[in-house]
Protein backbone atom coordinates (compact mmCIF):
# COMPACT_ATOMS: atom_id res chain seq x y z
CA UNK A 1 0.00 0.00 0.00
CA UNK A 2 1.63 3.39 -1.00
CA UNK A 3 1.99 6.04 1.39
CA UNK A 4 -0.38 8.39 -0.66
CA UNK A 5 -3.61 6.07 -0.03
CA UNK A 6 -2.81 6.25 3.69
CA UNK A 7 -2.45 10.33 3.67
CA UNK A 8 -5.33 11.61 2.71
CA UNK A 9 -8.92 9.82 3.31
CA UNK A 10 -11.97 11.33 2.95
CA UNK A 11 -14.16 8.46 2.09
CA UNK A 12 -15.66 5.64 3.86
CA UNK A 13 -13.42 3.15 5.33
CA UNK A 14 -13.82 -0.46 5.40
CA UNK A 15 -11.78 -1.89 7.63
CA UNK A 16 -10.29 -6.05 8.43
CA UNK A 17 -9.95 -7.84 11.42
CA UNK A 18 -11.50 -8.07 14.63
CA UNK A 19 -9.91 -7.98 18.14
CA UNK A 20 -10.91 -8.32 22.10
CA UNK A 21 -10.65 -5.85 24.17
CA UNK A 22 -10.99 -6.21 28.21
CA UNK A 23 -12.47 -3.44 30.76
CA UNK A 24 -11.44 -3.94 34.18
CA UNK A 25 -13.02 -1.59 37.25
CA UNK A 26 -10.31 -0.46 39.67
CA UNK A 27 -11.62 1.88 41.69
CA UNK A 28 -8.34 3.49 43.27
CA UNK A 29 -4.21 2.64 42.89
CA UNK A 30 -4.74 0.77 46.35
CA UNK A 31 -6.67 -2.04 44.45
CA UNK A 32 -5.11 -5.35 43.76
CA UNK A 33 -3.94 -4.30 40.83
CA UNK A 34 -1.55 -6.93 40.24
CA UNK A 35 -4.57 -9.46 40.13
CA UNK A 36 -6.47 -7.05 37.61
CA UNK A 37 -3.26 -7.02 35.12
CA UNK A 38 -2.49 -10.49 35.91
CA UNK A 39 -6.35 -11.82 34.71
CA UNK A 40 -6.45 -8.98 31.71
CA UNK A 41 -3.33 -10.93 30.51
CA UNK A 42 -4.73 -14.42 31.01
CA UNK A 43 -7.99 -13.05 28.92
CA UNK A 44 -5.36 -13.26 26.09
CA UNK A 45 -3.54 -16.75 25.75
CA UNK A 46 -1.97 -15.49 22.61
CA UNK A 47 0.35 -13.46 24.46
CA UNK A 48 2.81 -15.73 25.69
CA UNK A 49 5.45 -14.56 28.47
CA UNK A 50 6.72 -17.18 30.31
CA UNK A 51 10.33 -17.02 29.54
CA UNK A 52 10.42 -13.91 27.65
CA UNK A 53 11.40 -10.67 28.39
CA UNK A 54 8.68 -8.02 28.94
CA UNK A 55 9.45 -4.45 28.27
CA UNK A 56 6.95 -2.06 30.15
CA UNK A 57 7.05 1.52 28.34
CA UNK A 58 4.74 3.41 30.83
CA UNK A 59 3.96 7.60 29.25
CA UNK A 60 6.48 9.40 31.61
CA UNK A 61 6.00 13.01 29.58
CA UNK A 62 6.83 15.93 32.48
CA UNK A 63 5.50 16.42 36.35
CA UNK A 64 3.45 18.92 38.02
CA UNK A 65 2.42 18.72 41.37
CA UNK A 66 -1.08 20.28 40.26
CA UNK A 67 -1.78 17.96 36.93
CA UNK A 68 -1.22 14.17 37.11
CA UNK A 69 -0.26 13.23 33.36
CA UNK A 70 1.91 9.91 34.02
CA UNK A 71 1.04 6.64 34.00
CA UNK A 72 1.02 5.78 38.01
CA UNK A 73 3.76 4.37 39.18
CA UNK A 74 1.38 1.79 41.00
CA UNK A 75 0.67 0.15 37.89
CA UNK A 76 4.18 -0.01 36.11
CA UNK A 77 4.69 -2.03 40.03
CA UNK A 78 1.87 -3.79 39.55
CA UNK A 79 2.58 -5.07 35.81
CA UNK A 80 6.45 -6.21 36.87
CA UNK A 81 4.45 -7.97 39.89
CA UNK A 82 2.33 -9.81 37.12
CA UNK A 83 4.47 -10.49 34.53
CA UNK A 84 7.50 -11.67 36.92
CA UNK A 85 4.26 -14.08 38.51
CA UNK A 86 3.41 -15.42 35.06
CA UNK A 87 6.80 -16.99 34.35
CA UNK A 88 8.91 -13.57 32.74
CA UNK A 89 12.40 -14.28 32.19
CA UNK A 90 12.65 -10.54 32.69
CA UNK A 91 10.78 -7.14 33.48
CA UNK A 92 12.65 -3.64 31.50
CA UNK A 93 11.02 -0.71 32.18
CA UNK A 94 11.83 1.81 29.51
CA UNK A 95 10.90 5.54 28.29
CA UNK A 96 12.61 8.47 26.08
CA UNK A 97 10.68 11.35 27.90
CA UNK A 98 9.92 14.06 25.06
CA UNK A 99 10.10 16.99 27.44
CA UNK A 100 13.11 16.51 29.43
CA UNK A 101 16.27 16.18 29.09
CA UNK A 102 17.46 14.97 32.46
CA UNK A 103 14.95 11.70 32.55
CA UNK A 104 16.72 11.00 36.14
CA UNK A 105 15.37 14.05 38.00
CA UNK A 106 11.86 12.84 36.33
CA UNK A 107 11.96 9.56 37.47
CA UNK A 108 12.71 10.76 41.49
CA UNK A 109 9.96 13.61 40.88
CA UNK A 110 7.32 11.34 39.31
CA UNK A 111 7.98 8.73 42.09
CA UNK A 112 8.89 5.80 39.33
CA UNK A 113 12.44 5.90 40.56
CA UNK A 114 11.36 4.12 43.72
CA UNK A 115 9.30 1.52 42.18
CA UNK A 116 12.30 0.56 39.96
CA UNK A 117 14.93 0.74 43.09
CA UNK A 118 11.97 -1.19 45.03
CA UNK A 119 11.19 -3.26 42.78
CA UNK A 120 14.82 -4.22 41.45
CA UNK A 121 13.73 -3.58 37.90
CA UNK A 122 15.89 -2.47 34.96
CA UNK A 123 15.25 0.88 33.50
CA UNK A 124 16.45 2.10 29.80
CA UNK A 125 16.63 5.81 28.69
CA UNK A 126 15.64 4.93 25.23
CA UNK A 127 16.39 8.65 24.20
CA UNK A 128 20.02 7.47 25.08
CA UNK A 129 19.99 3.88 24.02
CA UNK A 130 22.21 2.38 20.84
CA UNK A 131 19.69 2.52 17.94
CA UNK A 132 19.41 0.09 14.51
CA UNK A 133 17.63 1.15 11.39
CA UNK A 134 14.47 -0.05 10.04
CA UNK A 135 12.39 0.18 7.21
CA UNK A 136 8.86 1.76 7.95
CA UNK A 137 6.37 -0.82 5.78
CA UNK A 138 3.75 1.90 5.52
CA UNK A 139 6.36 5.44 5.16
CA UNK A 140 3.68 7.43 6.21
CA UNK A 141 6.42 9.97 7.10
CA UNK A 142 8.34 9.62 4.01
CA UNK A 143 11.48 9.14 5.91
CA UNK A 144 11.09 5.73 4.82
CA UNK A 145 12.91 4.15 7.89
CA UNK A 146 13.81 4.91 11.47
CA UNK A 147 16.34 4.76 14.26
CA UNK A 148 14.84 2.43 17.03
CA UNK A 149 16.06 1.94 20.61
CA UNK A 150 17.64 -1.71 20.12
CA UNK A 151 16.15 -2.94 24.28
CA UNK A 152 12.73 -1.97 22.70
CA UNK A 153 14.29 -4.43 19.34
CA UNK A 154 15.31 -7.07 21.51
CA UNK A 155 12.25 -7.25 23.81
CA UNK A 156 9.68 -10.54 23.61
CA UNK A 157 6.87 -8.61 24.76
CA UNK A 158 6.70 -4.87 24.13
CA UNK A 159 4.06 -3.52 26.35
CA UNK A 160 2.81 -0.07 26.03
CA UNK A 161 1.23 1.67 29.15
CA UNK A 162 -0.24 5.11 28.89
CA UNK A 163 -2.16 7.23 30.65
CA UNK A 164 -6.25 8.07 29.76
CA UNK A 165 -5.88 11.16 28.11
CA UNK A 166 -7.08 13.67 25.46
CA UNK A 167 -4.35 15.83 23.48
CA UNK A 168 -4.30 18.88 22.18
CA UNK A 169 -3.09 18.20 19.38
CA UNK A 170 -4.22 14.84 17.61
CA UNK A 171 -7.33 14.47 19.66
CA UNK A 172 -6.83 11.64 22.24
CA UNK A 173 -3.16 9.94 23.70
CA UNK A 174 -3.28 6.46 24.59
CA UNK A 175 -1.40 3.11 24.00
CA UNK A 176 -0.56 3.97 20.14
CA UNK A 177 0.39 7.76 20.38
CA UNK A 178 2.47 6.02 23.90
CA UNK A 179 5.21 4.73 21.31
CA UNK A 180 6.48 8.32 20.60
CA UNK A 181 8.30 7.78 23.86
CA UNK A 182 10.07 4.95 22.01
CA UNK A 183 11.91 7.32 19.23
CA UNK A 184 15.27 8.52 20.55
CA UNK A 185 15.92 12.04 21.36
CA UNK A 186 19.05 11.87 20.68
CA UNK A 187 18.85 11.41 16.91
CA UNK A 188 14.87 13.24 16.64
CA UNK A 189 14.84 15.51 18.71
CA UNK A 190 13.60 17.33 21.70
CA UNK A 191 10.44 16.61 21.72
CA UNK A 192 11.11 14.48 19.02
CA UNK A 193 11.05 17.76 16.91
CA UNK A 194 12.13 15.84 13.78
CA UNK A 195 8.39 13.63 13.90
CA UNK A 196 6.71 16.90 14.32
CA UNK A 197 7.65 18.31 11.34
CA UNK A 198 6.91 14.87 9.36
CA UNK A 199 3.39 14.87 10.76
CA UNK A 200 2.29 13.30 14.34
CA UNK A 201 -0.41 11.43 13.29
CA UNK A 202 1.90 9.56 10.34
CA UNK A 203 4.64 9.61 12.68
CA UNK A 204 2.09 7.44 15.05
CA UNK A 205 1.25 5.09 12.02
CA UNK A 206 4.90 4.05 11.22
CA UNK A 207 6.47 4.00 14.74
CA UNK A 208 4.02 1.16 15.18
CA UNK A 209 2.91 -0.76 12.31
CA UNK A 210 7.03 -0.94 12.23
CA UNK A 211 7.51 -1.94 16.00
CA UNK A 212 4.34 -4.43 16.56
CA UNK A 213 3.99 -3.51 20.22
CA UNK A 214 1.95 -6.60 22.05
CA UNK A 215 0.60 -5.64 24.81
CA UNK A 216 -1.64 -2.25 26.24
CA UNK A 217 -2.58 -1.33 29.84
CA UNK A 218 -4.46 1.79 29.74
CA UNK A 219 -4.28 3.51 33.42
CA UNK A 220 -7.44 4.77 33.43
CA UNK A 221 -8.32 5.11 36.90
CA UNK A 222 -7.32 8.88 36.86
CA UNK A 223 -8.01 10.06 33.51
CA UNK A 224 -7.35 13.41 31.74
CA UNK A 225 -9.07 15.86 30.26
CA UNK A 226 -9.19 18.96 28.29
CA UNK A 227 -6.52 20.62 27.85
CA UNK A 228 -3.92 17.31 27.79
CA UNK A 229 -1.52 15.77 27.98
CA UNK A 230 0.29 18.11 30.40
CA UNK A 231 -2.34 20.95 31.12
CA UNK A 232 -5.90 19.08 31.48
CA UNK A 233 -7.86 18.37 34.71
CA UNK A 234 -8.06 14.78 36.44
CA UNK A 235 -10.84 12.37 35.63
CA UNK A 236 -11.94 9.53 37.77
CA UNK A 237 -12.20 7.41 35.28
CA UNK A 238 -11.44 4.05 37.82
CA UNK A 239 -10.84 1.61 34.50
CA UNK A 240 -8.05 -0.50 33.50
CA UNK A 241 -8.16 -1.51 29.63
CA UNK A 242 -6.31 -3.90 27.74
CA UNK A 243 -5.87 -6.34 24.35
CA UNK A 244 -3.12 -7.30 21.97
CA UNK A 245 -4.75 -5.02 19.88
CA UNK A 246 -3.50 -1.35 20.18
CA UNK A 247 -5.84 0.34 17.50
CA UNK A 248 -8.59 -2.30 18.81
CA UNK A 249 -8.12 -0.85 22.72
CA UNK A 250 -7.29 2.85 21.51
CA UNK A 251 -10.93 2.55 19.83
CA UNK A 252 -12.49 1.15 22.72
CA UNK A 253 -10.48 3.59 25.50
CA UNK A 254 -11.91 6.80 23.37
CA UNK A 255 -15.68 5.36 23.19
CA UNK A 256 -15.14 5.24 26.53
CA UNK A 257 -14.50 8.93 26.88
CA UNK A 258 -17.42 9.39 25.51
CA UNK A 259 -15.55 10.30 22.31
CA UNK A 260 -15.84 9.20 17.90
CA UNK A 261 -12.54 7.27 17.37
CA UNK A 262 -13.72 7.72 13.51
CA UNK A 263 -12.89 11.18 14.38
CA UNK A 264 -9.29 10.72 14.96
CA UNK A 265 -7.14 10.61 12.25
CA UNK A 266 -4.55 8.47 13.32
CA UNK A 267 -6.65 5.79 14.31
CA UNK A 268 -8.42 6.10 10.83
CA UNK A 269 -5.47 5.53 9.29
CA UNK A 270 -4.25 2.52 11.56
CA UNK A 271 -7.50 1.29 10.04
CA UNK A 272 -6.79 1.74 6.92
CA UNK A 273 -3.67 -0.61 7.55
CA UNK A 274 -6.36 -3.29 8.47
CA UNK A 275 -6.66 -2.82 11.84
CA UNK A 276 -10.10 -3.08 13.55
CA UNK A 277 -11.85 -0.11 14.57
CA UNK A 278 -15.81 0.09 14.40
CA UNK A 279 -17.50 -1.28 17.36
CA UNK A 280 -19.03 -4.35 15.16
CA UNK A 281 -15.38 -5.70 15.18
CA UNK A 282 -14.37 -5.44 17.88
CA UNK A 283 -15.59 -7.64 20.77
CA UNK A 284 -15.37 -5.93 24.52
CA UNK A 285 -14.95 -8.89 27.13
CA UNK A 286 -14.93 -7.57 31.45
CA UNK A 287 -17.19 -4.64 31.73
CA UNK A 288 -19.07 -3.35 29.35
CA UNK A 289 -18.66 -0.44 27.47
CA UNK A 290 -21.77 1.17 28.38
CA UNK A 291 -21.02 0.90 32.04
CA UNK A 292 -18.01 2.63 32.05
CA UNK A 293 -18.68 5.62 29.41
CA UNK A 294 -17.81 8.99 30.39
CA UNK A 295 -18.34 12.35 28.57
CA UNK A 296 -14.22 13.78 28.46
CA UNK A 297 -13.60 17.51 27.66
CA UNK A 298 -12.08 18.53 24.93
CA UNK A 299 -10.73 21.39 23.36
CA UNK A 300 -12.81 23.36 20.99
CA UNK A 301 -11.22 22.32 17.96
CA UNK A 302 -11.85 18.67 18.47
CA UNK A 303 -15.49 19.14 19.06
CA UNK A 304 -16.17 17.15 16.20
CA UNK A 305 -15.29 13.94 17.83
CA UNK A 306 -18.39 14.28 20.00
CA UNK A 307 -20.48 14.54 16.56
CA UNK A 308 -22.58 11.34 15.54
CA UNK A 309 -21.18 10.50 12.04
CA UNK A 310 -19.80 7.96 11.29
CA UNK A 311 -16.82 6.97 8.54
CA UNK A 312 -17.20 3.40 8.62
CA UNK A 313 -19.82 1.01 7.21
Amino acid sequence: MGGAALRCSSQIIHEKGSAQVAIYKATSYQSDLVDIIKRGVNDFPQLQIKDKTVLLKPNLVEYFDSHKVNTNPAMVAAAADAFRSLGAREVIVAEGPGHRRDTEILLEQSGLDYVIKSSKLKFVDLNLDDTAKIKLPFNQTLLHQMYFPKTVLGADVVVSMPKLKTHHWVGVTLSLKNMFGTVPSVIYGWPKNVLHWHGIESSVVDINTALKPSFAIIDGIEGMEGNGPLAGDTVKSNVIIMGTNLTAVDATATRLMGLRPEKVTYLTMMAETGQPLSEKNIQQIGETLSSCRQSFKVLSKFSELKSSYSLFS
